[in-house]
């Protein structure tokens, strides 16, 4: 099994990244979770949401406390939230910035496996807003190839019709632009 976690602000599209990664799992015939955590909460306040992915049945019902892949959707957390708590040894750490992963690792003290893209700037061009949900998961896709590309096609246009086109494009453009350290 593979335990996402996924650090976000308010409105900026977690929970939803969570949904389209566990459906694109379920297309290809796998066993997926999406949850949200929610508190007091509101638009821009962090937020994280969580993904379980796995060949067998997901019986498991709780948080995940331990998890295989972390993504943050927003650069602003990092040094604000504890964004490696938890992430097991050998996990990695999956980031939208236009920073250098060393200089990433260096404010976190973290020193596992980092991979960085600039979906902000991605979502700018291929959506016009800076929103970096579905740009992100292109990321997730390579980075962890727990799906193929093509299997976020079905989701994506499901839920976001008529501008899905723009979101696949942006989640293209991660999946190439993604840089694993």
């Amino acid at each position: 099994m593979v335990e996402f976690r996924w650090h976000g602000r308010g409105g900026q599209g977690a929970v939803t990244s969570v949904e389209l990664l566990a459906l694109a799992a379920i297309g290809e015939g796998k066993y997926a979770q999406g949850f949200p955590s929610f508190g007091p909460e509101r638009r821009g306040a962090p937020v994280a949401a969580f993904n379980r992915v796995d060949s067998e049945r997901i019986r498991i019902r709780s948080g995940v406390y331990r998890p295989d892949v972390v993504v943050v959707l927003d650069e602003g957390l990092i040094g604000l939230v504890n964004l490696t708590e938890g992430l097991k040894e050998d996990g990695v750490l999956i980031v939208n910035t236009s920073k250098k992963a060393a200089d990433v690792m260096k404010i976190l003290n973290y020193s596992g496996a980092i991979a960085t893209v600039d979906a902000t700037s991605i979502a700018w061009k291929e959506l016009g807003v800076p929103i970096t949900n579905t740009t992100m998961l292109g990321a997730v896709v390579k980075v962890t190839n727990i799906v193929g590309l093509s299997a976020m096609d079905d989701p994506v246009e499901h839920r976001f019709g008529k501008i899905a086109s723009k979101n696949i494009a942006a989640m293209k453009q991660a999946f190439k632009e993604v840089k694993i350290k």
